[in-house]
């Protein structure tokens, strides 16, 4: 299928147009600093000194004050969420774009650690000419305190250079254990290490503050390269004859006819006059203005969920799914969420400071106020988790009434907060496909619409599920006969379009028990033909636009992309969404 530019548009103009927006501000800031410091009269001696490392050290800075401000806000998860439920973001397009708060951070993360390096080896290069290009006539602009002075002792006996050694070993913790394979392997790492930020925000506070770089103040009274006849006189040094000529009272030697009076000294005839000697000062700390406010906000929100999840929830069940799922019911007070939403669930007794994010399988409503999740143990957290649920449970599926419960461990839910699938109940005709256990934000939907379906713009569902192993269809077959038995009832049985597709199997299988013969005739065996089964929905739905929502892996998600921004000869548009649990 060729690419249609309508469908690209609708799925990649905005991402890309704001990523624009980014690259432009960083490559404005970096040649607006370069120039600064190369042609600023205010730093002319420094840059004498130091050369291009100067300009590349501040515009380099430039570039990781901009990011180190940005790189908090997609973090900032309850902001994010009230923009996306509140009426602020009207526009489909602007909500969409919130969904790659995620893309946008390990964005400005890459470039933080790109632009460091450069910074680092930026200020090498500096220390090495400060002790290099010494000068006894600007001791304040010296960081260095004689010629040739170890460059070592600027980098780790000043507290500019000392903090700066810190933060990168810290941001090299920071930026290999986020890699697929450690987050994957041993999500721990990645945990306690990423929580390092705070560390690497108060270093940076104390490196700016060092003021080894400074500027010049009397412009006026001492122009850049300019002549001090008071200090020529004091030094007893010779003078240029054209100085002589206006001032003859200062001369005292002739200036050899051999050599050419230096530029500084004439400029177009016009000589420049220093009335006193330069003085230097020390920058303000921009960075300050860059990071306090987003910082803050970070700070303050991390203490309001703190607050708002500081009281435990009460487990009402635990269920013990096949395939290794277990299902968590809970009931909180005051606790309200969107089909679709995430929760950060927090066990003290498997890790003090660990807490790992879990999709809503269950919404509170108003007749109703448990909700609940379905995790895949998968790892260290959910194997310990698991076994303190369980200890002690002969039957792990039983439900027990509240006044029969043994003692849970204390559970703190953090949330909830905002995922891509809240667009999915706002579309006329939404396209749901799950891998496996990614089927777990769809089944809040599923959940939401078996309460009641008439009061949401959805008016067709296309529910695609694939899993390895037949049990796995099993965690929500009860759901789905429920909600397609409901439809049936109220005669829109193509509401919901349920296809389930068996990937590995070595023949075929059936989901036993009568009552899943509903599910039993759309069981499907091998993977679904995408080509075919997105034209055959552009076909049934001619000239309107389908949301696309994937919670798979990354091979599926590809796919259903590409088809997404493809054309048809239907003119049906497919507007594409995603969250990854990888």
């Amino acid at each position: 299928m060729a690419p249609s530019w309508r469908s690209w548009l609708a799925n990649e103009g905005s991402k890309h147009l704001f990523l624009f927006f980014w690259l432009s501000l960083n490559v404005w800031f970096f040649w607006k600093t370069f120039l600064l410091y190369y042609q600023g009269p205010q730093y002319y001696y420094l840059h004498q000194m130091l050369g291009l490392g100067l300009c590349v050290s501040r515009a380099s800075a430039s570039v990781l004050n901009l990011n180190c401000c940005l790189v908090l806000l997609p973090m900032c998860r309850v902001l994010l969420a009230f923009l996306r439920g509140s009426q602020k973001v009207a526009s489909k397009k602007t909500r969409r774009l919130l969904d790659k708060s995620k893309t946008f951070h390990v964005t400005c993360g890459v470039t933080i650690c790109v632009f460091s390096v450069l910074h680092v080896a930026a200020h090498l290069v500096n220390a090495l000419n400060f002790s290099e290009n010494f000068n006894e006539d600007f001791l304040a602009l010296n960081a260095a305190n004689y010629r040739g002075e170890d460059p070592r002792n600027l980098l780790f006996a000043t507290v500019p250079g000392l903090t700066g050694v810190i933060m990168v070993l810290v941001l090299f913790l920071m930026c290999t254990a986020s890699t697929y394979a450690i987050r994957v392997s041993n999500y721990d790492i990645f945990w306690y290490t990423h929580n390092l930020f705070f560390v690497f925000y108060m270093l940076l506070m104390l490196h700016v503050s060092g003021g080894v770089l400074k500027y010049q103040t009397n412009l006026k009274e001492h122009p850049p390269g300019c002549f001090n006849p008071n200090k020529t006189l004091r030094e007893n040094m010779t003078v240029p004859k054209a100085f002589e000529e206006t001032f003859p009272d200062y001369t005292t030697e002739p200036f050899p006819e051999d050599l050419s009076v230096p530029e500084p000294f004439v400029q177009n005839n016009f000589m420049s006059i220093c009335s006193e000697e330069p003085t230097f000062q020390s920058h303000f700390p921009e960075t300050w203005f860059w990071i306090s406010g987003p910082l803050c906000l970070y700070c303050v929100e991390r203490l309001y969920r703190y607050i708002r999840s500081n009281k435990p929830v009460t487990i009402t069940s635990v269920i013990s799914h096949p395939s290794n799922v277990l299902e968590v019911r809970m009931v909180k007070d005051d606790f309200k969420a969107r089909p679709g939403q995430y929760v950060i669930l927090h066990c003290p007794r498997v890790s003090a400071l660990e807490s790992h994010p879990f999709t809503l399988t269950m919404c509170p409503t108003d007749t109703k106020a448990t909700f609940g999740v379905h995790l895949k143990v998968v790892g260290d957290w959910t194997e310990r988790f698991r076994d303190l649920l369980l200890l002690h449970s002969n039957q792990d599926t039983e439900i027990l009434p509240i006044f029969q419960q043994r003692r849970y461990p204390k559970l703190y839910v953090d949330g909830p907060f905002g995922s891509p699938f809240e667009e999915s109940l706002n579309y006329e005709i939404s396209l749901c496909v799950a891998g496996g256990i990614g089927v777990t934000p769809f089944a809040s939907i599923l959940n939401t619409l078996l309460d009641g379906w008439k009061c949401y713009k959805l008016r067709r569902l296309y529910f695609i599920w694939v899993c390895r192993d037949i049990e796995s269809f099993r965690w929500f077959a009860d759901l789905l006969c429920m909600l397609h038995n409901k439809l049936w009832q109220e005669n829109r049985p193509d509401y919901v379009n349920i296809q389930l597709y068996l990937s590995q199997t070595d023949g075929i299988q059936k989901i036993i028990g009568e009552k899943y013969q509903a599910l039993n005739s759309r069981l499907l065996i091998g993977r679904p033909r995408w080509k075919l089964l997105f034209d055959e929905i552009a076909k049934c739905n001619r000239r309107k636009t389908i949301g696309v929502f994937c919670c798979g892996p990354n091979k599926i998600s590809k796919i259903l992309h590409k088809l997404s921004n493809s054309s048809n000869p239907y003119g049906t548009r497919f507007e594409y969404n995603k969250e990854s649990f990888s």
